[in-house]
């Protein structure tokens, strides 16, 4: 039987002969003369066989590599294992729940089943009106506007701003009546005012704000946004963005784009 030394260091064949010497035997008809005969049978080398993924004789380094593969698959299968028991302690965790749990999901459904019970037909018709009441009542609170106001003075102008309902938006259109583009954006205004009733719209002229002439002559028309007394949109010289010939359609959509207006 093969022994672990054999195993590591390669099993000896069965006709493996070591290269000693065998004492000669006289020959009779020979007299003195000595013939000393030396035999040597070597054993042939074992086949080499490449790694296949399977243990094969290929001598002390393949049995040593076999070995280290083994070792290798055996501490990855352990660490797979390792993971699989931590997944389903985690899963097992995250799915018993208490006692106290339990009776908190009983009370919580029981609670639910006798809402449904409550909850009818009739009971959220009427839940409906009343909601739908509410909202209107908020509506005709709001203030409605829908036309453009011309303010005549400074003092209109801040009263305009400053005594507004911070909620709302103030859109002043800053206007000179020798220039075409802010004709047109009067026309687009008032376009404006009936869709938008909410917003304030207002117009000033140029000369009444007592700005620079440069901008009497070059920043209009212009819009200015305020809200809570704060200026939150400042657009000049429009005529340079929308031309001297556009469309209530275009202002609004530059506005909207601006977060000036809300979307219809």
């Amino acid at each position: 039987m093969a022994t672990l030394e054999d195993k590591i260091l390669g099993e000896k064949l069965h006709n493996y002969c070591s290269s000693s010497e065998d004492e000669g035997s006289e020959d009779e008809g020979s007299g003195d003369e000595e013939k000393t005969i030396k035999t040597s049978v070597t054993a042939e080398p074992p086949p080499v066989n490449n790694w296949n993924g399977s243990a094969s004789n290929t001598g002390p380094k393949g049995v040593l590599e076999d070995w280290r593969r083994f070792k290798q698959l055996e501490a990855e299968n352990r660490k797979e294992l390792e993971r699989e028991r931590i997944a389903l302690a985690k899963k097992l965790t995250l799915t018993v729940k208490t006692e106290a749990e339990d009776d908190a999901d009983k009370e919580r459904d029981e609670i639910e089943d006798e809402l449904n019970e409550l909850i009818d037909e009739g009971f959220l018709m009427k839940y409906q009106q009343q909601r739908m009441q509410e909202l209107m009542a908020k509506l005709q609170k709001a203030p409605k506007f829908g036309k453009v106001t011309t303010l005549k003075s400074q003092d209109e102008f801040l009263n305009a701003i400053d005594k507004e309902d911070p909620k709302i938006a103030v859109i002043v259109h800053i206007y000179s009546d020798k220039k075409r583009a802010c004709q047109t954006m009067d026309g687009c205004i008032n376009v404006l005012a009936t869709e938008y009733p909410t917003t304030k719209f207002c117009r000033i002229a140029a000369d009444i704000t007592g700005l620079s002439r440069h901008f009497r002559v070059d920043g209009v028309p212009a819009l200015l946004v305020y809200k809570g007394g704060q200026v939150i949109g400042n657009f000049v010289k429009l005529e340079t963005e929308l031309g001297n010939d556009f469309f209530a359609t275009d202002v609004e959509k530059f506005l909207i784009e601006f977060g000036m207006l809300p979307e219809n």
